[in-house]
């Protein structure tokens, strides 16, 4: 499946939390409070695909969603091993 960089920087923003908490993130903030929010073109595209659930506040994990998070956190880990 291909998807804009609008939508992959969802992943990138859950991937982020994932790996500084070290635990699985099934949903991301939509909007903080403090100016950022989630691009409404990405939040479509997602939601079209069927990978999210998009709420007033959240936009919640669908379970292919969260095995590409994954998948993007073991890519990352594998292009900067012995780097």
């Amino acid at each position: 499946m291909e998807l804009s960089d609008k939508a992959l920087s969802v992943f990138a923003f859950a991937a982020y939390h994932q790996l500084e908490s070290g635990q699985k993130v099934s949903r991301v903030v939509r909007r903080d409070g403090a100016g950022h929010q989630a691009d409404p073109e990405a939040v479509a595209e997602l939601e079209q695909a069927g990978l999210i659930e998009a709420t007033a506040d959240a936009l919640v994990l669908r379970p292919e969603a969260e095995a590409m998070v994954e998948k993007g956190i073991a890519a990352l880990r594998g292009a900067l091993a012995g780097s």
